[in-house]
């Protein structure tokens, strides 16, 4: 199944930062990797930023503020390595999440510096481009950005580049059709959210992956205690409607990457329960397309928060980060084993 190779916790003491949340990360051509999330009091509030660490030589630097703008609240953070070198990232602005917009900027160097954040797409409220998982590219050369509003019903969308990412095209939004209106909720699960976070009904923070040319899918994560799952057959520009699958969800993120040999690894909280515990924290495998999952690999069981979890393959490895506890940012490396 898997056979670990690091766990470790990216941030030492002091943490410069009182909670953090919503990683990502990119796994650099010199063999480095980058890790981006949000930091700051609490979710939501004015002084969260976008910071970053540097993991060279089997080791994480002391963690920086990349984008900060003051006096509003900084989310999502979204880092996608080109096969040139260049690093893009992503990250959302504003106070309310069904307003905030998309900051986008660009470093040559593997991340060491970052030209001047601009908007993804002029104009944006309500979050165009990569909501919180990462881009595809499509065995057409189309880049795929997959992203999600949250203005009453939640819906998920993709954003379509064919021009490498200087315009983009939205595509129609994607739902759970039998929906007829938005129904607020409020849970008690406890976790540390902002409080709009409970607003709305639906599904959102796709993550997508091609299965043949043309062929695209997600899986989403949704209010109904299940992921639920999209398919495309004209390289993402329509959909189907959402439809839900056996794995359970808590309404909380989930990730996918796929394997060199055509295998899924989904990483997720297998929690059926609408705004339900994000423990454990588990990984799976299918070898049909989704159609079917192996046994879960644990990568956390204990109290608390585990979750919102970025996931990457590397040829046999699998490289993630995952929100600790609201306190730290972890960073695992996976082997795919035979057994």
């Amino acid at each position: 199944m898997f056979e670990q190779i690091d766990k470790e916790l990216i941030v030492d003491e002091p943490k410069p930062f009182e909670s953090c949340h919503a990683s990502h990360l990119a796994l650099l051509p010199n063999g480095d990797v980058l890790a981006v999330w949000f930091g700051g009091s609490r979710e939501g509030a004015d002084d969260v930023a976008i910071w970053c660490s540097r993991r060279e030589n089997g080791k994480w630097g002391i963690p920086f503020v990349v984008a900060d703008e003051p006096e509003l609240p900084h989310w999502n953070p979204v880092l996608f390595a080109r096969p040139d070198g260049t690093l893009l990232l992503f990250y959302k602005v504003g106070r309310q999440i069904k307003s905030w917009y998309t900051k986008w900027m660009v470093s040559s160097d593997l991340g060491r510096t970052w030209t001047r954040p601009v908007e993804l797409v002029d104009g944006d409220r309500g979050g165009r481009g990569p909501v919180r998982n990462k881009l595809l590219v499509l065995s057409d050369g189309t880049w795929l950005a997959p992203a999600s509003s949250e203005d009453g019903m939640w819906k998920a969308f993709v954003d379509v580049s064919t021009d490498q990412g200087k315009s983009w095209a939205r595509s129609e939004d994607i739902e759970i059709t039998s929906f007829m209106q938005a129904a607020e909720q409020k849970g008690q699960s406890g976790i540390p959210v902002s409080e709009q976070s409970f607003a709305g009904r639906g599904v959102i923070q796709p993550t997508l992956w091609e299965s043949k040319p043309g062929t695209v899918h997600m899986m989403l994560r949704s209010s109904e205690g299940r992921i639920y799952r999209s398919d495309s057959t004209d390289y993402g520009k329509t959909w189907c409607a959402a439809y839900a699958t056996d794995l359970p969800n808590n309404n909380s993120g989930i990730d996918v990457a796929k394997t060199a040999d055509g295998s899924l690894v989904l990483i997720y909280n297998p929690v059926g329960i609408n705004w339900g515990p994000r423990s454990p924290l588990v990984l799976r495998v299918s070898k049909n397309n989704g159609a079917t999952w192996g046994e879960q690999f644990v990568l956390e069981d204990g109290a608390g928060e585990y979750s919102y979890p970025a996931i990457l393959a590397d040829g046999d490895d699998i490289c993630l980060t995952y929100t600790w506890r609201r306190e730290n940012i972890a960073f695992c490396k996976l082997r795919i084993t035979n057994s």
